[in-house]
């Protein structure tokens, strides 16, 4: 007797049997690559462990170039930092320098509603401006018959 096509130990059940293998082997590898995906996008978007990371390169790197040359280290840090402090002083100086006869000007001009009291500050500025020059003329004027007094005693 004859046995129907594929109900043999051969047939469509023995291969399908190792298709189901080879799907299920397949399903799992794809699994384990998407895991190890979404470990690195993890790795990669937590900023906080990356960060730590890098200061943690920076701090080591900083030591071991501290270990071969510390009076480099000492020396680009004092500059460093002197650098750092002449640029606030300058900042900070900025920040209090504008002339006070301009700064006066300016409030007044803000303040001012008309273009009359506006050019009435105007003119105020210029003349508060002409009066330093003034100023700085005569200390120069008068500075220079010092110079020339104390080289005629000699």
């Amino acid at each position: 007797m004859s046995t129907p096509s594929g109900s043999g130990p051969d047939g469509p059940r023995g291969s399908a049997a190792s298709d189901l293998d080879a799907l299920k082997a397949d399903i799992e590898a794809t699994r384990e690559h998407l895991s190890r995906t979404v470990d690195e996008l993890g790795r990669r978007l937590d900023m906080r462990s990356r960060a730590r990371e890098s200061a943690a390169r920076a701090r080591d790197t900083a030591v071991e170039t501290y270990r071969e040359s510390p009076p480099a280290v000492i020396g680009t840090g004092a500059g460093i930092s002197a650098l750092l402090g002449l640029l606030l002083w300058r900042r900070r100086r900025k920040r209090r320098a504008p002339l006070r006869a301009d700064a006066a000007a300016m409030r007044i001009r803000r303040r001012a509603r008309t273009k009359a009291a506006k050019r009435a500050a105007g003119e105020l500025a210029a003349r508060r401006a002409a009066a330093e020059k003034a100023a700085r003329t005569r200390a120069r004027r008068t500075a220079r018959k010092a110079r020339r007094a104390t080289r005629r005693k000699r």
